[in-house]
């Protein structure tokens, strides 16, 4: 799940159930993360399907083909703009684990820049005998010589932070060396910083909420014990997510700190911190602080917002003054986009000057540069390529320099460099095609769900391919979280898969955020089935038009997406013939109790609300395997190392099919967590392993 905090609490609903595993459940000791009786079992497991895939002639071939792809040399080194350098962290086959480094601007726009290392993460985990995986870095502003770098080892949610000095490339000796948690920071000054993390136990209890998230804010002075940091804001350990804290600064020398208090997941609760103090602000519960310009903060909402007289659309980007923050006069927002029905916002970046809006037009990217002045606000499109996918790759807020990335499914992504000021984009870089694309096309279909809405999904396959049904597909969604699928260059897909003459199906179903709030919140809860209804409406529709059928058709997901994988496995069994799960939710009578699954009661709700635990026990997969049922064998695989959805849903799931006499395929790697990015050998040989698996399922063996 994405790591958005939120608020408005859920009426009634009470803490989540702390009682031992129903007596029916004879797996729940496979929820024992890592104890020797669990892994002995995934131990046996992962021998099976290793030996199922990678003994398969084609594994070889697929790995070999993947690991040249992510590990390439000519791929584009996304930037990151600090203190007037491009950074870049970097993966190769000579540097498994990344190394950090840098360029100068001009530099970096050649074919062939000269980079300087900072870091290596594969010499720094040798040294010291982790598994270092590269989480990120927050910088101190202005000067942007200091950073605190958060390092996990592993993979997981959980980091160490650790003081990085950019001008010497050094660790700050005795600078700031916190310990592993799951932990948020931000840097009041050079010589303090705010953070939130699991403090241990005090007279007042503890400092992690259900989930595992930290609701106790302190400000940790330079060369103080964690146990000297002083406490600035607690929040509840009844609160489904947590607290944290968060910088915003502006070209033109505006700073401010900010709490964020996650009640739930979707709605929070919005603090300013001033000298210590902390100060609830009057903002919607559903939205987010997206950033500053000229002492003006934007503000993204998710629900509809009415201050001094101003009525602010559910998804749309306002302003509103720091100073009026600052003094608690009421607030006048200005609007600065509302979405229509087919629009969502993608993404927003503060330069000096000017903000950077991506937007998702019925699934196609735009920009805007939006520019405060006396009289208001103005508004200037930018062109780009159409019908693709565009982000923010990288702006900066000491000058108007920022980097857009533009990717579609058959297009190499390339990267434009643009001056916010005067927006018009010039293409520095291009990644060089993976596949050959010169026999496939693009098309955009609508399918009618359940309910009559129409439903946007897009299919890459040959062109002239006979409509007879007979084409290999694989189709994916994630549906939940208002997280948005768009167009984007899968070049493993592409070269291991539609090289094969095969296609590849993006549904746009409703619970993602393609088309803003209302699109995520028609699933939420127990309105959750018209999501899986949605999905099946596409498939439906592929074979009504015979771009393919159900014994050549194959379905993957992953998280929130893994469980839509769960639910239409269990409920349309004959509509597929594979099916993978990655790192899914499964048991949803129990995901409460498991990793992080207290955070999303906003999304799926909560067994201790009887409507909501019926919902809960009609669509689990883990509770409605049925024996006697000819299901599609499916792939499961997750990581050990997942400390946000956690292996255990897998576990479980597989082995109930294994009590109940059904095929299956588990596989659980051993790093990597959530999103299985240990280092690039893992991400290809998960990647192969699912290729064997369709081309098994969906080709033949």
């Amino acid at each position: 799940m994405m790591s958005l905090v939120s608020a408005a609490l859920l009426t009634g609903a009470g803490a989540p159930p702390s009682a031992p595993a129903p007596a029916d459940d004879p797996f729940v000791w496979l929820e024992d993360w890592t104890g020797p009786r669990a892994m002995q079992w995934v131990e046996a497991e992962n021998k099976a399907t290793l030996a199922a895939f990678q003994n398969d002639p084609r594994y070889a071939g697929y790995y070999k083909d993947a690991l040249a792809i992510a590990s390439a040399k000519d791929r584009i080194a996304m930037p990151m703009l600090i203190h007037g350098r491009v950074y870049n962290f970097w993966r190769d086959a000579d540097h498994p684990q990344g190394i950090w480094r840098y360029t100068s601007p001009t530099d970096y726009a050649t074919d062939a820049p000269h980079w300087t290392t900072v870091l290596d993460l594969d010499a720094l985990s040798k040294a010291e005998g982790k598994k270092w995986v590269w989480k990120g870095a927050n910088i101190l502003d202005p000067e942007e010589r200091l950073a605190l770098l958060n390092l996990s080892d592993g993979g997981e949610d959980a980091v160490t932070l650790r003081e990085f000095d950019l001008q010497t490339g050094q660790f700050v000796k005795g600078g700031f060396d916190i310990p592993k948690s799951k932990q948020n920071e931000g840097w009041l000054d050079k010589d303090s910083i705010l953070i939130a993390r699991d403090w241990g136990a005090d007279q007042q209890g503890g400092s992690m909420t259900k989930s595992g998230y930290p609701f106790v804010v302190k400000i940790l002075k330079r060369g103080e014990p964690l146990s000297a940091a002083k406490e600035v804001y607690r929040g509840e350990a009844s609160d489904q997510v947590g607290t944290f804290p968060m910088i915003l600064s502006d070209g033109s020398g505006n700073r401010a700190a900010f709490l964020y208090r996650g009640v739930t997941f979707f709605g929070n609760e919005t603090y300013l911190v001033t000298d210590g103090a902390v100060k609830k602000l009057p903002l919607p519960t559903k939205s987010q602080l997206q950033g500053m310009v000229e002492g003006q903060v934007l503000i993204q909402t998710s629900e509809e917002w009415t201050s001094g007289g101003v009525t602010v659309p559910s998804g749309s980007l306002a302003a509103v003054p720091l100073a009026t923050l600052q003094s608690g006069e009421v607030l006048k927002p200005q609007i600065l986009f509302a979405p229509n029905a087919r629009q969502s916002i993608d993404g927003v970046a503060a330069t000096k000057g000017h903000v950077i809006l991506s937007i998702n037009d019925n699934v196609r990217g735009r920009v805007q540069i939006l520019t405060p002045s006396a009289t208001g606000w103005t508004s200037k499109p930018v062109t780009l390529p159409d019908n693709a996918t565009i982000s923010i790759a990288s702006a900066s807020d000491k000058d108007d320099k920022a980097y857009l990335a533009v990717a579609g499914f058959l297009a190499p992504t390339t990267l434009w460099a643009m001056d916010a000021a005067d927006p018009r984009p010039v293409q520095v870089k291009a990644m060089p095609a993976r596949f050959d694309a010169a026999g496939l096309v693009v098309e955009q279909f609508e399918a009618t769900s359940t309910d009559g809405t129409k439903i946007p999904y897009f299919i890459v396959h040959k062109k002239g391919m006979t409509p007879d049904g007979s084409t290999p597909t694989i189709m994916t969604a994630y549906g939940g979280f208002e997280v948005p699928m768009t167009p984007s260059y899968a070049a493993i897909t592409g070269k291991l898969w539609l090289e094969r003459g095969n296609s590849f199906v993006l549904a746009n179903i409703r619970g993602g955020g393609e088309f803003g709030p209302a699109w995520h919140e028609a699933g939420l809860k127990t309105r959750r089935q018209i999501i899986y209804d949605d999905f099946a409406a596409v498939a439906q529709d592929i074979f009504a038009r015979k771009l393919s059928s159900p014994k050549k058709f194959g379905i993957y997901g992953g998280s929130n997406g893994g469980l839509l994988m769960g639910v239409e496995f269990n409920q349309h069994p004959d509509l597929w013939n594979g099916v993978v799960i990655q790192v899914p939710l499964l048991d949803m009578i129990r995901y409460e109790q498991i990793a992080a699954g207290a955070s999303w009661v906003d999304e799926y709700g909560s067994v201790s609300v009887p409507a909501e635990k019926a919902f809960l026990e009609k669509i689990s997969p883990y509770a409605n395997i049925r024996k006697g049922v000819k299901y599609p064998t499916p792939y499961i695989w997750t990581t050990t190392k997942d400390d946000r959805v956690g292996p255990q849903h897998a576990r479980k799931f597989a082995a109930r099919l294994k009590d109940y006499g059904i095929p299956y395929h588990f596989y659980e790697d051993t790093a990597g967590g959530h999103s299985g990015d240990a280092d690039i050998e893992q991400g290809a040989r998960l990647q192969a392993m699912q290729m064997v698996y369709f081309s098994q399922r969906l080709e033949g063996k």
